[in-house]
């Protein structure tokens, strides 16, 4: 019996324009990006708050960078990250990290020295390129690390001297001091940028190399880097430029989704592939300057997390602006709630909204909502070519009809293949039998639409950001004053498709429940975790919900957390 996913019913409702079957390049990330470059030197790649670099700029510029890796001693598959926003060195490094035949790892600005030291060790970082404001932080996060050499920059560099002398005189402009560190070469971005030669490198590696590590957390332990292999980078490139119909030389994008996320990585990749000038978003928080960058240079494609547009929409100036220029939006990383899809297409424009679903082990893409043709508000849309899914029982892993909730699994050239960066139990949980299990409870519809229900994972939204709860759970009963611990995640009231953190604490006998001691763990979550992961809502029990074995029932506690008090 043929099983009904294999039947691939989504095909019948591709935009014309998409075959079921793509023809790939047998290319490595920099071997497929480089026509572009050569063959529009002049066009501008990126335009950073007022300062343009052309393809011919970041060409050379990210040769200086190759080269200085080479300097330092960084060999072919070493690991490089890259502690940044959106600004131009992180553009430019991505591209040397390539050309030098390393493997880059995005690693957030918003991660605490714990959280840092973590990545690091685990990946086998050799170099890291960071912002000097965040310099104090990652002083106190390269114990025990590998790190041969830190690149700074700052965020007033390559801002036009007016824009730079008064961002530093109003102090909008963070910045940091940079000292020595015994044993490891310190190097100033704009110093390399002059000093070190643009002759051209291409280290040689192969389809199967690892070209991105990306960081993820899981249903265990702490976060595991994902390897992904050019093949896998370059095939989903292929994929999206399809889905998506971008012309060559022709488009501009912008995106707020920051770089070292999956999303904004393979956007920016995606792009530079198409020849397609990108603007930099540093602050995804500010709208007036998205706003005003819209104005400035009226993007064709604008990609957001739900949380964004949903402010956006918010802002009269939004609401005002001419958006006959914008080809489509893209949405991803969060669901974006269906009853304000409709408000938010009459002020954009109908139909021009594409939901997308994935994840970063599958690069990160496997589902979208045609860009011309039939979508459905509040579904994900349908398998990318090449891409199979089915919907299936997470218990006996057969598959659910049609319209019934199941785990979501996946095959596709865009699916990891290399697992976990030395985990090989995590990847063999989740890599079975030839197909990725997704964590995540979806349905599917006879037309192939997918819809995603809920997850598997504890894990918690929060503006397109991932809590792994049981990481912070973790930090949390470290706290003297904490018994146990348990946090989920509940509707954001002030941000429609968002979720906050709120954290269950069972307090140690003589403890008082007080709002004094909510604010004494806060602060003391602030300083060990992320920004995003500090729970918005704290509320103290006797004991927590638990089943006959024992476990904590988080589903329980969601329902208690939500009930307002």
């Amino acid at each position: 019996m043929v099983d009904i996913y294999e039947q691939k019913p989504w095909l019948k409702f591709y935009d014309k324009h998409v075959p079921a079957t793509l023809q790939y390049p047998d290319k490595t990330f920099w071997e497929a990006i480089e026509p572009a470059f050569k063959a529009f030197p002049d066009r501008v790649g990126l335009h950073y708050m007022g300062t343009p670099f052309t393809y011919k700029q970041i060409d050379e510029m990210s040769n200086r960078f190759a080269n200085l890796l080479k300097k330092i001693g960084v060999k072919k598959g070493d690991t490089v990250g890259i502690n940044l926003p959106n600004i131009p060195a992180y553009y430019i490094g991505l591209v040397g990290i390539q050309k030098a035949g390393c493997v880059i790892t995005g690693v957030s600005p918003l991660l605490t020295a714990e959280e840092l030291n973590h990545q690091l060790k685990d990946s086998g970082t050799k170099v890291l390129v960071t912002l000097d404001a965040l310099y104090p932080r990652v002083i106190k996060g390269i114990d025990g690390t590998q790190l041969k050499a830190i690149v700074f920059t700052g965020i007033a560099d390559y801002l036009s001297p007016v824009l730079a002398t008064m961002g530093k005189l109003l102090k909008k402009i963070p910045t940091g001091k940079v000292l020595p560190i015994p044993g490891i070469e310190i190097y100033d971005f704009k110093q390399v940028m002059k000093s070190m030669p643009a002759d051209p490198v291409a280290e040689k590696v192969s389809m199967d190399d690892t070209c991105v590590m990306q960081y993820t957390g899981g249903t265990t332990g702490l976060p595991k880097g994902a390897e992904l292999t050019h093949r896998n980078i370059v095939w989903q490139m292929t994929q999206i430029s399809t889905w998506v119909d971008t012309k060559m030389g022709e488009t501009v994008g912008m995106t707020c989704f920051p770089l070292f996320h999956i999303a904004g990585l393979i956007i920016c990749m995606t792009m530079f592939s198409k020849a397609i000038t990108q603007v930099a978003v540093p602050n995804p928080r500010d709208q007036k300057f998205i706003i005003k960058a819209m104005k400035k240079h009226r993007p064709n494609i604008i990609g957001n997390v739900p949380t964004i547009f949903l402010e956006l929409m918010k802002k009269p100036d939004f609401k005002a602006y001419d958006f006959s220029d914008v080809q489509f939006f893209v949405s991803g990383a969060a669901p974006f709630p269906p009853e304000y899809i409709k408000e938010f297409e009459k002020i954009v424009g109908e139909s021009k909204l594409v939901e997308v679903y994935g994840l970063t082990e599958t690069s990160p893409l496997i589902t979208a909502n045609p860009r011309y043709g039939k979508k459905i508000a509040g579904a994900v849309g349908l398998p990318f070519p090449d891409t199979v899914i089915k919907i299936v029982d997470p218990a006996t892993g057969e598959s659910v009809p049609f319209n019934e909730p199941g785990e979501i699994a996946v095959k596709g050239p865009q699916v990891f293949t290399k697992g976990y960066f030395r985990k090989p139990d995590e990847t063999a949980h989740v890599l079975r039998n030839g197909w990725f299990h997704t964590g995540d409870v979806g349905k599917m519809d006879e037309e192939g639409f997918v819809t995603i229900v809920d997850r598997i994972k504890d894990m918690v939204n929060v503006s397109g950001m991932k809590v792994f709860t049981r990481e912070l759970d973790d930090v949390i009963c470290e706290h003297p004053d904490v018994d146990l611990g348990a946090s989920v995640g509940i509707p954001d009231p002030e941000r429609p498709g968002s979720e906050i953190v709120a954290s269950a604490i069972v307090l140690k006998a003589g403890i008082e429940k007080s709002d004094a001691e909510k604010t004494k763990i806060t602060e003391y979550l602030r300083g060990r975790v992320a920004p995003y992961k500090v729970p918005k809502r704290i509320e103290f029990y006797d004991q927590l919900p638990t089943s006959a074995v024992g476990k904590i029932l988080k589903r329980e506690i969601r329902t208690l957390m939500a009930k307002p008090k």
